[in-house]
């Protein structure tokens, strides 16, 4: 799947507070994986994820050969606007 890097972290950025916990624990992985998944670079606390960015407009485009991390933070954001 291909997204925009500015799309990726707005999503980060969008999500309320706890949900990167949240989705680390649903996935039986570090937290600090699910943060270098929407862009943070800190590889030595977490795992390198299968993040690909090429250079262009918005930040560049990431290639995200495995979306499970992006659809459950999705799914966290349409139960905050089925909330609303």
């Amino acid at each position: 799947m291909n997204i925009t890097f500015d799309e990726l972290r707005r999503i980060k950025h969008a999500l309320p507070h706890g949900s990167i916990a949240k989705i680390a624990q649903d996935l039986g992985i570090e937290e600090q994986t699910v943060r270098n998944y929407f862009g943070a670079s800190h590889y030595e606390d977490g795992t390198v994820v299968d993040f690909h960015l090429e250079p262009g407009p918005d930040g560049g485009i990431v290639n995200l050969e495995d979306t499970t991390i992006l659809e459950r933070a999705q799914t966290i954001l349409a139960g905050l606007k089925a909330e609303a």
